[in-house]
């Protein structure tokens, strides 16, 4: 029925300043940056990939009545809303790379069963995860 996830969304505060955390601090690819009607139409993705791609969306109209945008805000900007995983090859060289480039960290790159995975935080709350997967055993990965 579905062949693909095409656009999700992440609600911003500014969508201009999220285009310079995403594009420029995290080093996403800005894939659309242009108004549509009353909407500007501001998406990222992974460089290299054909998608998905994340709509930075500001909380309004014509989506939500005003009252319904200081409450998303609100909600926003206390981190309650809103989280992106990616993942990485090399978890502890993003991270010194996001550490340079100014980005908050609410998480160094830890251990787990699953791999070294790492958090950030967007200008607005947001939560981003960074994981590096473990390499799956050989056994793991042979069916039995």
């Amino acid at each position: 029925m579905f062949n693909a996830l095409a656009v999700t969304s992440l609600f911003v505060l500014d969508q201009e300043e999220a285009r310079d955390f995403y594009a420029n601090k995290l080093g996403l690819e800005v894939s659309n940056d242009f108004e549509q009607g009353p909407t500007r139409w501001l998406t990222v993705k992974v460089p290299g990939q054909a998608g998905p791609d994340i709509y930075l969306q500001e909380p309004g109209s014509p989506a939500m009545d005003e009252a319904t945008a200081a409450q998303v805000r609100d909600l926003i900007s206390k981190g309650a809303i809103g989280w992106l995983a990616l993942t990485t090859d090399d978890c502890r060289t993003t991270y010194e790379t996001l550490v340079a480039r100014g980005v908050e960290i609410t998480q160094e790159p830890t251990e787990h069963f699953y791999g070294i995975d790492m958090g950030v935080r967007d200008p607005f709350g947001n939560q981003i995860r960074i994981l590096q997967p473990a390499a799956m055993s050989q056994e793991a990965s042979t069916p039995a």
